[in-house]
């Protein structure tokens, strides 16, 4: 695991997560929190074309209650470790959904 923090914050209109997204997964998930607040998301598309990355924004969206077009890759949309803005809610809001999401 790198050393980088990254860490929830509120933006001008929204707010902003670090997503590690896994493709080809065996079910479409919020797997989790990483030590560093990153938040784990499995999906079962494939990487091809972008399929993986609308499978995880749908995926955010359901999980948070938002629009789908909420969501968007604000950085890293062909790499694993990804920025993603929630335009609707604060980071508070979503911090204690995906809290409740994953249990």
């Amino acid at each position: 695991m790198s050393s980088r923090k990254y860490k929830l914050h509120d933006g001008q209109s929204g707010a902003a997560l670090t997503v590690r997204l896994t493709a080809k997964a065996s079910r479409n998930a919020v797997a989790g929190i990483l030590e560093d607040g990153t938040i784990k998301v499995h999906v079962t598309a494939a990487p091809e074309k972008g399929q993986d990355n609308v499978a995880m924004t749908k995926l955010i969206a359901k999980v948070l209650g938002v629009p789908d077009g909420d969501v968007a890759i604000v950085a890293g949309e062909t790499g694993r470790d990804k920025l993603i803005s929630i335009l609707s809610l604060d980071a508070a809001s979503v911090t204690k959904r995906l809290r409740a999401h994953i249990g």
